[in-house]
Parts: C-alpha cells; structure tokens; sequence
C-alpha cells in the first residue's frame, strides 16, 4: 500500500465531505432566501436561483409515480450506490486521481441527496438553466457533482491510457 502519508483514501472521503456541506448549505440558503416556487434571475433569460421541491429521480424522472414508492426505491439505490462508490474508493483511492476525485464528488453527491430524500421525502432543486426556449430540469449541487463525477469518469476512460512497456528484442529492430 506504500507510506500511509501517500494513501489518498482519507482526502477522497474529504473531497465527499465537502460536497456534502456545500449542497447542505446551499439548500439552507435557498430555503431561507426564497420562497418556493419562486425564482430570482441571475441572468435574465438564461439563469436562475429557484426553489423547487424535487420527489422524483435526477431531473424530476419519475415524479408522475407514487411519491412512497418512488422514495423508498430511491432512497435504496442511493445506498447501494454510496456502498458500490466506497468500495471503489477503498480500492482505487490510493493514489490521488482523477478517478478517485470522479468517485469522492460522486460519493459526497449521492449523500447530500440521500439526506434530503430521507429527511424530508423530497431534494431541494435550485439551479434553473435556459438555452433559448428550453428550460434545463432544476438541479442543485450534488446533482452538479454527481454529473461531474460522471464525466470525469467517461474521460478517464476515453482518455489515451500508456502503452504497457514493450520489450523489445534487439533481433527484430
């Protein structure tokens, strides 16, 4: 495993853990800062602080089924996915990379959403995007980490890995 100073695990679970607080202190601030169901434009036409309540999946999927169900089936995929994520992190996070910072953002997302879903049945959404006459799902911070986490994922994995180390045979050349 190397030095224990080198093992990257604890800063990964860091990197979590202040996901978690920023999406639990946004939300706060949104709560006490904007009456649901209303917005304030940040950029007219294009961005907005809103304050919706979300008791579907990412992007309000699901949102027309029964709210119960729809919960409990969330909320038990959230804790599948975090014990799936830790255990990538045990086993990948000890050395700092871009895919053990993909699974602490992930992690810490996938927790601040979770919190919500059991303490109050619903996720706070509050970042509202539109692009000419589409308007973008709602969203908050640990939807925004979850998708970056993602992404950063899909590029590791895309991204040109090195050539294993060739031996080669003088003869040949």
């Amino acid at each position: 495993m190397g030095e224990q100073g080198k093992d990257a695990r604890v800063w990964l679970l860091v990197v979590a853990a202040v996901v978690v607080g920023l999406d639990r202190w946004s939300k706060m601030w949104i709560q006490a800062h904007i009456l649901r169901g209303h917005f304030i434009s940040v950029i007219p036409g294009v961005f907005e602080l809103s304050h919706v309540y979300n008791t579907g999946a990412a992007f309000s999927l699901f949102s027309e089924f029964s709210p119960s169900l729809v919960r409990n089936l969330l909320i038990g995929f959230s804790v599948v996915a975090i014990v799936v994520v830790l255990g990538m992190i045990w086993q990948l996070g000890r050395q700092w990379s871009a895919t053990g910072v993909a699974l602490g953002l992930i992690l810490g997302g996938a927790i601040g959403n979770l919190y919500d879903r059991v303490r109050f049945s619903y996720v706070v959404d509050f970042l509202a995007v539109n692009i000419h006459r589409y308007h973008w799902p709602d969203f908050n911070v640990a939807d925004s980490c979850i998708v970056t986490g993602a992404c950063l994922l899909l590029l590791e994995i895309f991204r040109a890995q090195p050539d294993e180390a060739v031996v080669v045979n003088p003869e040949q050349v």
